[in-house]
């Protein structure tokens, strides 16, 4: 059921960082960007993939894990993604990518948790210093990555409390809890 996986696609910032994902696993999952909405249909996305332990290493440092998690600054080796898809808007074809980008990243991710796997949405980007790692042309604009692995912690989600506050933490076992506001809140009219 849609609703099910929907719940089980959480965001995972730790992973089992020797689980490997072939570039096909990484084919199918773009497919599924494919075939999803684009604005005006131009179809404006291209998409780097990375699945190997050199290129994820020049991935890995550019990008931002957990603002509300001030004193862990990501994954540490052993923990990190097995792969990565890079979003990129080609500005030959368009200049405004709307929200193309979400839309791509929500069918890959939910592809990736209907195979078991888990991944993290990051928009916290150097993008100016990965274009130039991995030699990335001015044509393209950086606009999403997408970590991929195996889960190494477990995602829950809770109930916004009476304090209304919706940082997601993790508590001394360090299980990730992500408060979400209730239904009834979210609904006007």
């Amino acid at each position: 059921m849609l609703k099910e996986l929907v719940r089980r696609n959480r965001t995972y910032r730790r992973f089992n960082q020797d689980h490997v994902i072939t570039r096909d696993i990484l084919r199918e999952l773009v497919e599924l960007a494919r075939l999803s909405a684009s604005a005006a249909n131009m179809q404006p996305l291209k998409f780097m993939l990375a699945a190997d332990p050199e290129k994820n290493a020049l991935i890995f440092p550019h990008l931002g894990w957990a603002a509300y998690l001030k004193d862990w600054p990501g994954p540490e080796e052993g923990e990190r993604p097995s792969a990565y898809i890079i979003i990129l808007g080609d500005t030959k074809i368009a200049k405004n990518f709307w929200c193309d980008h979400g839309i791509a990243a929500q069918s890959i991710l939910l592809g990736a948790t209907e195979k078991g796997l888990g991944g993290c949405m990051l928009a916290s980007i150097r993008r100016e210093q990965l274009c130039e790692a991995l030699e990335i042309s001015d044509r393209y604009e950086v606009l999403l990555v997408i970590a991929l692995g195996k889960p190494k912690e477990q995602v829950v989600i809770d109930e916004v409390g009476p304090d209304g506050k919706i940082q997601y933490w993790r508590d001394e076992n360090w299980i990730h809890h992500v408060p979400k506001r209730a239904l009834d809140d979210i609904i006007l009219g």
